[in-house]
């Protein structure tokens, strides 16, 4: 596929995540009409009051978080997916989200002794979840520099997220009702809930790590054609393996931080954008994945809304609903292949 043709491709899926960020602002428990969103915007003299504070303090928050959160996963699925040389692998792949969730469940489950305010605070969660998550990503880095073999390193993220996983089944067995509701509710996943204030921590980091994303194209590409090949480049396999899995976990682990889990965003976009781009080309892949991630997440967010209703469906169960028929598609897919 030439350049023309992905500029265009481009600008159709640009104004794809343009429609889907309008349609993302209007719906919601009190639907809000083209003409009202444009004037609220606008800060009209027509604009209503109270459309105003529900875009200002609900929906426009709600809407960059999804943005941001699915373009960082993508391309958090992109990185994994090369490094591993797997198109099964995924940002969340190496145990971050474990841990992440690990941290979560000890001050929710395992911390009784606790004030209730602190339990029930949002920034308390966020806390604990990125302790956990970087305790899991300084553990990976460790074991990174010990071996050369990333099956081995894929196999460690396993074992981190088993272990998290059968402490925070201890962990639920033995807390009381409300705790494990709350841990519950978390682990379902929400960009609903994260505030003005959080995105202006949440943003800066998950940019930093896609800008440093977008600079190990090169490598990423190299690393394509196997480890031989990219050791003839003149590429440091030890160092460049060391920058994507650091981007990688500063990526999901901040995301999941402030937003929860979020499943087979980070899987199934890298294997769209390579579908619709004809390439393998990270320098193409990634912004594609910048798009396509914010978009499908915008969708899936959408589709959670329930119309005329204050009742919102779980963003990781919708994302969940879509993403795994892909996946199951691209299994199939590659069975053909090798037949």
């Amino acid at each position: 596929m030439n350049k023309q043709k992905h500029t265009l491709l481009f600008c159709l899926l640009g104004l794809i995540l343009f429609a889907l960020l309008i349609t993302n602002l209007c719906l919601g428990s009190i639907p809000i009409t083209l003409s009202d969103l444009w004037n609220s915007l606008l800060g009209s003299n027509d604009a209503n009051n109270g459309i105003i504070n529900i875009l200002t303090n609900f929906r426009i928050p709600k809407t960059i978080t999804a943005c941001v959160a699915g373009a960082g996963l993508a391309v958090a699925g992109s990185l994994m997916q090369t490094l591993f040389a797997n198109p099964l692998a995924g940002p969340y792949v190496l145990g971050v989200s474990s841990g992440a969730g690990l941290g979560v469940a000890m001050l929710l489950l395992g911390s009784s002794f606790l004030p209730a305010i602190l339990m029930g605070s949002i920034w308390m969660q966020i806390i604990a979840a990125i302790i956990g998550a970087l305790l899991v990503m300084i553990l990976v880095l460790g074991v990174s520099t010990r071996t050369s073999d990333t099956v081995s390193l894929l196999l460690v993220g396993m074992m981190f997220g088993s272990i998290a996983g059968a402490i925070i089944s201890v962990l639920q067995s033995i807390s009381n009702p409300e705790s494990l509701k709350m841990y519950v509710v978390w682990s379902m996943g929400s960009i609903g809930a994260v505030t003005s204030d959080m995105l202006t921590i949440m943003v800066p980091i998950v940019t930093a790590g896609l800008i440093c994303a977008f600079l190990l194209s090169k490598k990423l590409n190299a690393l394509l054609l196997g480890n031989n090949y990219a050791l003839g480049l003149g590429v440091s396999m030890g160092w460049t393996r060391t920058w994507i899995i650091l981007v990688t976990c500063i990526i999901a682990a901040t995301i999941t931080a402030f937003t929860g889990p979020i499943a087979f965003i980070g899987m199934a976009v890298p294997h769209i954008a390579r579908g619709l781009f004809k390439t393998s080309d990270h320098r193409t892949i990634l912004p594609a994945c910048v798009i396509i991630g914010a978009s499908l997440l915008l969708l899936c967010d959408s589709f959670t809304q329930l119309p005329v209703s204050d009742y919102t469906l779980p963003i990781n169960a919708i994302s969940s609903l879509i993403g795994a028929p892909i996946i199951l598609w691209v299994i199939i897919k590659n069975k053909h292949l090798h037949q």
